[in-house]
């Protein structure tokens, strides 16, 4: 199958739910956090449910439906309660010194916390480590983190997942497949920070699962059961988002950013060597960026905007659930 930018560009914004809110209950807080919502930069996972679900508030990573973690690429995540495993288990390598590195670090801190909770800072000190060590662990899905946002997160030691490790990597793979695919293994191993081989491996064994497509970007492979909604005509995505820093339909590298991002004189502004400031997302197209520093908004449009969208912006920017 062959299929366009457009294509492409509407199909991830209708599954990252960016073609219109929905209702914040079970079914919408689970499809918003498909793939986790990152956390990194503070309340940037407030940010991206709210672009995506009607009434956030700003304490909703309080609602028990949700949990935190270090996930892809040890980055702060957002999942839903029950889904931890293929965010920290799924990437788990299959053999290996970095396999023993987190079995062991993931021990070592179960024992040392013995039903505490702590900053992850206090933590490593008292432990003798790099506090920043502790986030190998993750990968065993025994470690759940709380970050309020400010000061660092705190840790506590759980049950790991009754999950075998396989169906988590495969479950991974199946979530950034759905949310960014079309895509190819190497898309997959930079998203989730695996290694080449554990990569391929994982798209391997799903081999059965997905067919190839050809992209403007070269070949790649999509979910079996999204082919259909791939292959659709582009709907025209209409409404203005504030989208956070590291938000899942930004958070891309290489020449997946041309997709969303034509002119190669704006990537730079958007996917910074820093920190990346928000996207400013028009009618299903990046048309600026954004940025927050208390109740204070500032938005950079790449494009003089009608009326209508000012006043869509305007609204958006008072809408924000944050303090």
């Amino acid at each position: 199958m062959r299929v366009s930018r457009e294509q492409i560009v509407s199909y991830r914004l209708q599954v990252n739910g960016l073609g219109r809110r929905t209702a914040f209950d079970d079914a919408g807080l689970r499809a918003a956090s498909h793939a986790g919502v990152q956390d990194s930069m503070p309340r940037a996972a407030v940010l991206s449910l709210h672009a995506r679900l009607e009434g956030v508030r700003p304490d909703v990573l309080d609602d028990p439906r949700l949990e935190q973690v270090w996930g892809p690429k040890f980055s702060a995540y957002g999942v839903a309660s029950g889904d931890r495993a293929p965010f920290t288990l799924g990437r788990l390598p299959r053999r290996g010194a970095r396999r023993e590195r987190a079995l062991r670090m993931a021990d070592d801190l179960r024992q040392f916390l013995d039903g505490r909770t702590m900053t992850y800072a206090e933590a490593g000190r008292a432990m003798g480590v790099d506090p920043n060590a502790l986030r190998y662990g993750t990968l065993t899905g025994t470690i759940v983190i709380r970050w309020e946002g400010s000061g660092r997160p705190t840790v506590t030691s759980v049950e790991a997942p009754d999950v075998d490790e396989e169906d988590a990597r495969h479950e991974l793979a199946r979530r950034f497949l759905h949310m960014f695919g079309p895509a190819t293994v190497g898309d997959f191993g930079q998203w989730a920070g695996v290694n080449a081989t554990e990569a391929r491996t994982t798209f391997e064994e799903l081999a059965s699962e997905v067919v190839p497509v050809e992209t403007p970007l070269g070949n790649a492979v999509v979910l079996a059961g999204d082919e259909t909604a791939l292959a659709r005509p582009p709907d025209r995505s209409e409404g203005v988002r504030l989208l956070p820093s590291g938000d899942a339909l930004t958070l891309l590298w290489g020449s997946q950013r041309e997709l969303f991002v034509a002119d190669d004189t704006r990537r730079p502004e958007l996917w910074t060597p820093r920190v990346w400031p928000g996207a400013l997302l028009v009618n299903g197209e990046i048309a600026g960026t954004w940025s927050r520093r208390g109740a204070r908004v500032d938005v950079d449009p790449w494009r003089t905007l009608t009326t209508d969208e000012q006043s869509a912006l305007d609204a958006e920017i008072a809408s924000l659930p944050v303090s």
